[in-house]
């Protein structure tokens, strides 16, 4: 059997949980306030995923930058991957919010997305 504990990062309410896992690999969650804190600790145990948030160059604009996102969670170990792509992205203008800027991005299948607008 194995405990971990964890602060669930799905709401601003940040509930303390703990997670036991048992020889069968069962996932016990306590703590949680609703379903997604146990979702949270099952799949962190299983597959921790993140969203990335961060910056792209706008292609003639020397030191602007348009924020950007990952339409969704990506694995955890790409994180870092998708960070390096990211570097060497360079967009045209104009971008709005929504925008696709990259597709799926270090291979996850996930989208990077404008989170402003830039003209």
């Amino acid at each position: 059997m194995q405990v971990r504990e964890m602060t669930c990062i799905r709401c601003p309410l940040g509930c303390a949980l703990k997670a036991v896992t048992e020889e069968d690999g069962n996932i016990t969650v306590t703590g949680n306030t609703c379903n997604r804190g146990a979702d949270y600790a099952r799949n962190e145990l299983t597959n921790p995923r993140r969203m990335v948030t961060s910056t792209v160059r706008i292609k003639g604009r020397k030191g602007q930058m348009v924020p950007v996102k990952t339409a969704e969670d990506i694995p955890k170990g790409k994180i870092m991957e998708c960070m390096e792509a990211l570097r060497q992205v360079e967009v045209a203008l104009p971008v709005k919010i929504g925008d696709v800027l990259v597709k799926d991005i270090a291979g996850t299948g996930v989208d990077i997305v404008a989170t402003n607008h830039a003209e």
